[in-house]
């Protein structure tokens, strides 16, 4: 089942983001600072977190929002699963959730960033077989050696 995130899962999703294994401890801070900001009225600004709860238990998440001074261009910024789930095709619910919400409230196109280590391959892979291109490189955006890779996909044709 895939909800509305409510304040009480932030610790429980930035725990399984941490379970991952991908996320250096500043984009940990980082994804604490999304979800205050999120409930502390993100959320007034089209932002949108929803949890994936399976089994009875939290099993992922995804956030996205629409970019700024755009016509109808969102960001999916995180999608996590728990480890212990992934391959279960709960990373693709949460996409499909999020790709449908962002294409009802009149999306247009959406970009999605990741890391380019090595580590992020099965990361990028995942959203290639989404129908995600990769549009952009921004070499060593987050460190030396670490690139920005941008990812596209057209949610509806442009003009529609």
């Amino acid at each position: 089942m895939i909800r509305p995130t409510v304040s009480a899962d932030a610790p429980v999703l930035v725990a399984l983001a941490e379970a991952t294994g991908k996320f250096r401890p500043i984009e940990i801070e980082a994804l604490r600072e999304v979800l205050a900001d999120y409930f502390a009225g993100e959320q007034d600004q089209g932002h949108r977190a929803v949890t994936l709860e399976s089994d009875g238990t939290i099993a992922g998440f995804a956030y996205y929002a629409p970019a700024p001074m755009t016509d109808n261009t969102w960001h999916v910024w995180w999608i996590v699963v728990d480890p212990k789930r992934q391959g279960d095709g709960l990373g693709s619910a949460l996409l499909r959730f999020a790709e449908a919400d962002m294409h009802q409230r009149r999306g247009r196109v959406v970009f999605i960033e990741t890391g380019s280590q090595p580590h992020y391959e099965p990361t990028r892979r995942f959203y290639r077989k989404h129908g995600y291109e990769q549009h952009a490189l921004l070499q060593d955006f987050y460190a030396d050696g670490d690139s920005m890779v941008v990812f596209r996909k057209v949610l509806r044709p442009v003009g529609a």
